[in-house]
């Protein structure tokens, strides 16, 4: 994250354009805040950088509402996490104006490992799935933590990206069902008698 004033200003105009659904310009955004172009990349980075952090400011107060609504433990709060997180990308009309207005740029930048919002993201359900492990509601096995983060992203993903990706309507209820399939609580065998 940005620490100077300067970048933090940028920052925040860029974010401001960003949720009211308009592409996020350098030159404008250099204009409005009265430096050259220069300067702001000196600040911010290029335009995928500074958009990299926009999109990840959005998602953290988004993945941080979804886990204060989930489920208290267990399976349940991981699929309801990435269930209620999924569902609020979908609906979210300056997330989906950005899609629609910058298809590629979207996918390599949330998708790709050019941009660090995929690890980021990773990190953070691999955080979750490691707390619910170490409180034994939960246990990965026979995959690491990370390895479940990475499916469970790649499900998110291939749900929220839909249109882009296979032409079909992104669904946050098949997304749903996909995290309660993968997620779901392995019976233990009673023993009989």
């Amino acid at each position: 994250m940005y620490t100077s004033n300067s970048a933090l200003r940028a920052f925040r105009e860029a974010r401001h354009t960003f949720i009211d659904g308009s592409r996020i310009d350098m030159g404008t955004l250099a204009g409005s805040l009265g430096v050259d172009r220069t300067s702001l990349f000196r600040w911010v980075g290029n335009r995928d950088q500074l958009l990299s952090e926009v999109l990840w400011s959005l998602a953290v107060p988004t993945l941080d509402g979804a886990a204060a609504a989930a489920a208290p433990s267990g399976a349940g709060r991981i699929v309801d996490v990435m269930d209620r997180f999924t569902a609020d990308l979908i609906r979210a009309p300056y997330f989906r104006a950005f899609l629609t207005r910058e298809p590629a740029r979207a996918l390599r930048l949330l998708t790709t490992s050019e941009s660090d919002v995929q690890s980021r993201f990773v990190a953070r359900v691999t955080a979750l799935i490691d707390a619910e492990r170490e409180s034994g509601a939960f246990d990965p096995t026979p995959l690491s933590s990370e390895e479940l983060a990475r499916l469970l992203v790649r499900i998110s993903e291939s749900f929220t990206y839909a249109d882009l990706i296979s032409g079909e309507t992104p669904d946050a209820a098949r997304a749903r069902a996909t995290f309660e399939y993968v997620l779901r609580p392995t019976a233990v065998p009673t023993p009989i008698d």
